[in-house]
């Protein structure tokens, strides 16, 4: 099951406003004028102290993973070798334009996705799960992928073969460097499997996104366009990779996801 953690955070908010709140304008003055005439300390209810110290903490949180940046873990090998599993990443969220958690609703937009970008959002096929791709076609772009080359506009992108590649399970693939939107990052392409041809038109409002991992990811290839209300943020800094097998991989810590 898929947990929307901002949903819970909001409810949070919520619940520990409405608890603190409640006692500060009914119950508090009551609270300290009877202690008070007894001589006594006055104490808080269980309830609302946990409340009144929860809710600055969760009203942080919230804003922060909200506005700024949320973390992501990464569970598949279709972003190979730029995301490797078990990586964990932060995403901006103020990339493209401010959106209000939970309903998701753009309020504030002043950018969009450029070619190259890597991106999280919500699966067009069911928006509980977060998906993370490379956007390799904006608005307008006519893409089109042959014999496992990418083409934009009729333009081939330079790729530049660089050795092998070993994925677990999976052998050796071809590991290439590609140019997209000016920037060089990594893909790979497994020889075995026979070139797939096919062409698309990217409609306004929507992206085109591929995997790094080109014979391994589902993607625009397979469920078509990201529309822009489905832009969760853009992937920027690994903060940590821990992989069941084999543990914490140190050497990931810090990268920058280009």
């Amino acid at each position: 099951m898929n947990i929307d953690f901002s949903l819970v955070l909001m409810i949070l908010v919520l619940i520990t406003g409405v608890i603190w709140g409640i006692d500060h304008l009914l119950f508090e003055k009551r609270r300290l004028a009877s202690a008070e005439e007894q001589g006594k300390e006055a104490r808080e209810p269980i309830m609302v102290e946990y409340a009144r110290f929860l809710f600055p903490v969760v009203v942080i949180v919230f804003l922060l993973r909200g506005f700024i940046a949320e973390p992501f873990r990464i569970p598949s090998g279709s972003m190979l070798p730029t995301l490797e599993v078990g990586d964990f990443i932060l995403v901006s969220k103020s990339s493209y334009g401010i959106r209000l958690p939970v309903l998701n609703k753009k309020i504030l937009d002043y950018s969009t996705p450029e070619r190259g970008d890597v991106v999280v959002f919500r699966y067009p096929e069911d928006l509980s799960i977060d998906y993370i791709k490379r956007v390799v076609g904006i608005p307008g772009d006519k893409i089109t992928y042959q014999n496992k080359k990418l083409y934009i506009n009729g333009s081939p992108q330079p790729q530049l073969e660089l050795g092998n590649y070993q994925v677990d399970r999976y052998g050796q693939f071809a590991r290439m460097q590609e140019v997209l939107g000016g920037e060089k990052h990594d893909i790979l392409l497994n020889t075995r499997i026979a070139a797939s041809d096919s062409q698309y038109i990217v409609p306004e409002g929507h992206y085109f996104a591929m995997g790094d991992n080109r014979d391994n990811s589902r993607d625009s290839r397979a469920w078509g366009f990201v529309p822009d209300e489905n832009l969760v943020g853009r992937a920027f800094f690994i903060w940590m990779n821990w992989n069941s097998d084999h543990g914490p991989s140190w050497s990931r810590l810090g990268t920058v996801i280009r």
